[in-house]
């Protein structure tokens, strides 16, 4: 494939969608629900929110960690952060969804930009250790401030989901908020991702000294990365709060930061699509794996191991992932020219 493949033709750019992209949206907001609907039990919606949610956690760890090639083992943290904001916000201050979901976005962001500050100027492994100690922090805040969180005993959020003060409490309604809303964040990570801004990202990860003589303000991107993926596992937060009506330090512990790396890895580093494929993976394989028992942890492991060991680029790495989106990209963009009878620039 030459590079005029992949040139933009002079009108009708803004209307074209890739082929994936539209089956992507068929199998989510329309395949997915009828299936749901068929088998009509509420577990098997919980399975689907929560696959969806750690999608959006997977997809902003791959903005911090794959993209600008930063180790974060403290990701989980700002998922709490994102989720007690949400519960003391509806359950003190009677704030509907519509107003917590951004907001415990940016308080998520704000902490984020806080802890970067001195930070930023570690790397490599101490980096990887900072985030740790700031994950464990924030979980012991949780956990211990009970004035403030209800500590181990959780709190009651009283509000579920709504939008402009209309009840999304149903089965299906609250599978097609978390899957708008899951959508949408995905989206806005993949436009980051691969654009001029994810290419300096990018230059990080492969070389920051290098990237630092070029011009490249290191120091800045690693913390605009940290503060934009902690914003958006502030939203992922909001979600598992106002869908399950309880939150508890338990969910935010450090073992929740390495699944969320995990997913990341075992789908491929750099790799959008393989970030939502490792957690599809890693949250759906359990679940058909229970039949088993004790021994599907085991399983899940195992599978984990050979497939890092057998794949070490991932099931999807970024390279294929790059390639497989360009010979769409480079095809629909052929077949718009052809049907329009458009040249190229």
């Amino acid at each position: 494939m030459n590079v005029s493949d992949l040139s933009a033709p002079r009108r009708g750019q803004g209307a074209l969608i890739p082929w994936t992209l539209l089956l992507l949206a068929l199998l989510v907001f329309v395949g997915l629900p009828a299936v749901l609907a068929g088998f009509d039990r509420g577990y098997f919606y919980q399975i689907a929110n929560l696959a969806l949610i750690f999608i959006l956690l997977s997809a902003s760890m791959h903005l911090v960690t794959g993209v600008a090639g930063l180790l974060h083992l403290g990701h989980a943290a700002f998922y709490g952060v994102g989720a007690y904001t949400a519960a003391l916000l509806s359950t003190k201050f009677g704030l509907g969804f519509t107003v917590t979901l951004p907001l415990s976005g940016l308080v998520a962001a704000l902490i984020a930009f806080l802890v970067a500050l001195p930070t930023m100027r570690l790397v490599s492994i101490y980096f990887a250790v900072a985030t740790l100690a700031i994950g464990q922090m924030l979980y012991l805040v949780m956990l211990n401030w009970v004035e403030f969180t209800k500590g181990p005993n959780g709190i009651i959020v009283t509000k579920g989901l709504e939008l402009f003060g209309f009840s999304l409490s149903g089965r299906l309604a609250t599978y097609y908020t978390v899957a708008t809303v899951v959508a949408l964040c995905v989206l806005a990570i993949g436009r980051l991702s691969h654009s001029y801004y994810g290419n300096a990202l990018r230059s990080i990860r492969e070389d920051d000294q290098c990237a630092d003589a070029m011009g490249v303000s290191t120091a800045r991107l690693k913390m605009e990365a940290f503060t934009l993926s902690a914003f958006f596992a502030g939203v992922a937060g909001s979600l598992w709060a106002h869908m399950t009506g309880y939150i508890s330090p338990g969910d935010f512990k450090f073992s929740e930061s390495i699944l969320i790396l995990a997913m990341v890895v075992v789908g491929g580093l750099g790799s959008l699509p393989g970030a939502v494929i490792g957690a599809l993976l890693l949250i759906l394989l359990p679940e058909g794996l229970r039949a088993f028992g004790d021994f599907r942890n085991i399983m899940v492991g195992l599978v984990m191991f050979l497939s890092i060991l057998l794949l070490p680029k991932g099931l999807l790495g970024e390279v294929s992932a790059l390639q497989l989106a360009r010979r769409q990209l480079g095809a629909a963009w052929r077949n718009t020219v052809k049907g329009e009878g458009i040249g190229w620039r």
